[in-house]
């Protein structure tokens, strides 16, 4: 059996990004720039004010103070998105409000709450403090240089990306389309939520994995694709495999370990799918597959609701995030500090779901398990922030004892496994 970080390693080494295509800007939100982006203007595009006040050259106000105030002549006023038609001369200033062109001859914005009315009409303005000089002018390309490369391939588009886009009028970006994850479950003795009155009197078990997979599908940045829920038969098996032909992966659960209901693996043996990984030195979640499917990636995860959730966060999230483009499709692991004694059961790399915090006054990541770790309780996935590993050399924990932990929303990625 492989490691968990080996059969990563395998699975990322079989997939590939998927195609580019040019997306709306509206449309383009999760989804990896497939190509550099240059800027065709300089932004801002004109030297402008950044805030409301008056343009004037700070030769003639710098020295000016409650006791000793400037007046200054008005030749104008600019609001956004007008353009001045006047040269500022010694004395003189002109109206501005926030983003407004600043005129020629003006250096500096000297804000509204420094300024008194002057008296005599909208024609002159008294300043009673010189703190402006030279300051609250937004300069041309002071943001982004014409030609520079603004955002590299690679790059993932959250919403200040997007807004980068638009602000030099780049509206069709070319991208990585995002992955259909076609997913699927199996079990005569699962069913779906409309036989609710079944699962609440115990005749059968709700299928918590087709929710928590199409919720993890989407938070990755697939294209949720469910297939439903097979019975344990082949024939059924082959049926809903069937609806996985416009996939760009398929994410099965359940049917993947040993026992003599478990038909995954023979119908995919028949449908011709090139077997590459079974198994996997690991808990919970060491019945893991892999294999390529007429070309498309098959990830077969097992089926109790914790494991499914683990290897889906260490396997099927990496090969998501390849997919769609990104460079480093693994979540890093930080060094904790463990604060209760842990006995463990097999020789195995364990994932064990965890409350990670900082903790004393220096603020140190401390781990504590959220109770229970069978690899049915849900619950301890629901309360979990990450998964502490403990290498498979350790038969036990001590409290104070350092780990890795990977925490589950942590935004920073890594290239290679670190699991």
């Amino acid at each position: 059996m492989l490691t968990p970080t080996e059969a990563a390693r395998l699975i990322l080494e079989n997939i590939a990004p998927l195609p580019v295509l040019r997306q709306p800007l509206r449309e383009a939100l999760d989804l990896v720039l497939a190509e550099d982006v240059a800027s065709p203007i300089d932004l801002p595009p004109w030297d402008n004010s950044a805030m409301d006040g008056y343009a004037v050259r700070a030769v003639d106000v710098e020295e000016a103070a409650p006791d000793h105030t400037v007046v200054l002549a008005v030749i104008e006023s600019v609001a956004a998105g007008q353009f001045p038609q006047r040269t500022i001369g010694p004395g003189q200033a002109t109206r501005i409000f926030t983003g407004a062109p600043l005129p020629a001859g003006a250096d500096t914005v000297v804000r509204q709450e420094d300024t008194e009315d002057a008296g005599g009409g909208p024609d002159r303005v008294t300043v009673v403090a010189g703190r402006d000089a030279r300051k609250n002018v937004r300069y041309r390309g002071e943001d982004i240089r014409k030609g520079a490369v603004v955002l590299p391939a690679g790059t993932p588009l959250g919403p200040a990306q997007l807004g980068v886009l638009a602000s030099i009028a780049h509206g069709t970006p070319l991208v990585h389309r995002a992955p259909r994850v076609a997913f699927m479950g199996s079990g005569d003795e699962i069913v779906d939520l409309d036989q609710s009155d079944d699962i609440l009197a115990g005749r059968k078990i709700a299928t918590s994995n087709s929710y928590t997979l199409h919720a993890l599908i989407r938070r990755t940045g697939g294209i949720p694709v469910d297939l439903g829920l097979a019975r344990d038969t082949k024939d059924s098996l082959r049926e809903h495999l069937g609806g996985a032909r416009d996939a760009d992966l398929l994410v099965t659960t359940a049917g993947v370990s040993v026992g003599e209901h478990d038909f995954v693996r023979e119908v995919l043996a028949e449908l011709g799918c090139d077997m590459k990984l079974w198994r996997v030195r690991m808990r919970p979640g060491a019945p893991l597959g892999f294999g390529l499917l007429g070309g498309t990636p098959w990830i077969g995860l097992p089926g109790n609701p914790v494991s499914t959730m683990v290897t889906f966060e260490l396997f099927v999230r990496p090969a998501i995030r390849r997919l769609l483009g990104h460079r480093l499709p693994f979540r890093r692991t930080v060094p904790v500090c463990v604060a209760e004694p842990i006995t463990l059961g097999p020789r195995l790399r364990h994932f064990l779901r965890a409350v990670v915090q900082p903790e004393g006054a220096g603020g140190a990541l401390v781990a504590r398990l959220t109770g229970p770790q069978g690899s049915g309780i849900l619950t301890s996935m629901a309360r979990a922030n990450a998964l502490l590993i403990v290498p498979e050399d350790r038969a036990g924990v001590s409290a104070g004892d350092t780990l890795a932990a990977l925490l589950l929303d942590d935004p920073h990625h890594v290239a290679e496994a670190p699991f």
